[in-house]
């Protein structure tokens, strides 16, 4: 098909919610994609930090396909050997007590708010229900989710939303203290702040905001789902601040390109969703398993996890010597370009036509390689970048 022809199909047969770039991928390799007309692409995205292996990586294209040939899917109602190898793998990774399988990062994160209201239903009664989130925050595209939101613009349209959420200002204490009530039972944040804008909160912040918790018996929910799984040099974000929080949600990268989600939780908290109070068809479907396994065996090394630091701080280098760069932050291979111009969503369309595949959030160009690129490849996008800047 050619380009013309797949997005006349799109428009016809595909609801229109997303803001596409001119360009229709139909194979990949580490971190260079081609599309449909044999253009080739350096890819900084990763599927918006998916891929986190790059395209095609053989080793997990191996597991993947030899789980396929053996049992493609299976109901929750039975044991799957793979599920526990793996919630063993993160469980022992992480030192968190048990977990739970979805898949995506809006259903985990669905999942640790109802593990909360549960775990307070269960020690409080049914009025400590209310959770405190941070302004600018992202936590997924359901009803729930989306209320949990902490962006005005995501507030409308579905009514009514879920109660039961507030908001404070990040790396503000005081401003959390002003939002909790007696009947607050968690706060919950990310500790970069992906799409507004790749803002990390303040490690001060964050470690007040772990002791608050922790004195009044709030518990203490880290997104992880954009900065987990070796995103910031660090298998989960929150070791980079020396914190453990109480519950910690992952996606994205966990499946290195299959769609799976994860809820862990400390041991207090092991046992409060019982049978029939949380499930999924999917979740833990043993293909999704079998490539989240190759990508903890691979992603959770200290020589892996080093490489991502290095490269990251390649990234940093080369970026801040760009005279159109105003600054650059984030960690590891989570990037945010501020630009002088203040013109990301124009450059990053420059890119695509030239042969770079960025993102934008809010006002800032994001990056977000596959943690197996070449420094090749980043020398050879980061020229194209220079160029369309």
């Amino acid at each position: 098909m050619t380009l013309e022809e797949v997005k006349n199909d799109d428009s016809k047969y595909i609801m229109n919610t997303y803001g596409r770039f001119n360009v229709a991928l139909v194979k990949g390799k580490n971190a260079v994609a081609w599309d449909v007309n044999g253009k080739e692409y350096v890819d900084f995205t990763s599927g918006i930090g998916v891929n986190c292996l790059g395209y095609s990586d053989e080793g997990w294209v191996n597991a993947v396909s030899n789980q396929a040939k053996a049992l493609q899917h299976m109901s929750n109602l039975y044991y799957s050997p793979l599920q526990t190898q793996v919630a063993k793998k993160l469980c022992n990774l992480t030192g968190y007590s048990k977990m739970f399988f979805s898949n995506s990062g809006a259903e985990a994160n669905e999942c640790a708010i109802k593990l909360a209201r549960k775990y307070s239903f269960d020690k409080y009664g049914k009025e400590r229900t209310e959770i405190v989130c941070l302004y600018n925050s992202f936590h997924g595209r359901t009803v729930t989710t989306l209320s949990a939101t902490g962006q005005d613009a995501f507030h409308n349209y579905f009514f009514p939303f879920t109660q039961g959420f507030s908001f404070a200002a990040a790396n503000d204490i005081d401003s959390v203290k002003k939002a909790v009530t007696k009947n607050t039972c968690a706060v919950m944040v990310e500790l970069i702040q992906g799409e507004s804008g790749v803002r990390p909160l303040e490690e001060a912040f964050v470690n007040e905001l772990k002791q608050y918790c922790h004195d009044n018996d709030m518990l203490l929910i880290v997104d992880e789902v954009q900065t987990g799984v070796g995103r910031t040099g660090k298998l989960f974000c929150y070791e980079n601040y020396g914190i453990k929080p109480d519950i910690i949600t992952a996606a994205k990268g966990i499946g290195g390109g299959l769609p799976m989600g994860a809820c862990l939780c400390t041991e207090k908290l092991g046992d409060v969703l019982t049978a029939g109070t949380h499930g999924t068809t999917y979740g833990g479907n043993p293909i999704a398993c079998a490539g989240a396994l190759e990508v903890l065996n691979r992603v959770a090394d200290d020589k892996f996890l080093n490489a991502v630091n290095e490269k990251g701080d390649y990234f940093f280098k080369k970026l801040n010597a760009m005279e159109q760069v105003e600054a650059v932050r984030g960690m590891g291979m989570m990037i945010g370009i501020v630009l002088k111009k203040d013109n990301a969503k124009e450059v990053a369309t420059k890119c695509a036509e030239n042969g770079l595949l960025v993102l934008t959030a809010k006002n800032v160009l994001r990056l977000l390689p596959p943690l197996t690129i070449t420094y090749e490849d980043i020398d050879k996008g980061l020229a194209i970048l220079a160029k369309c800047l």
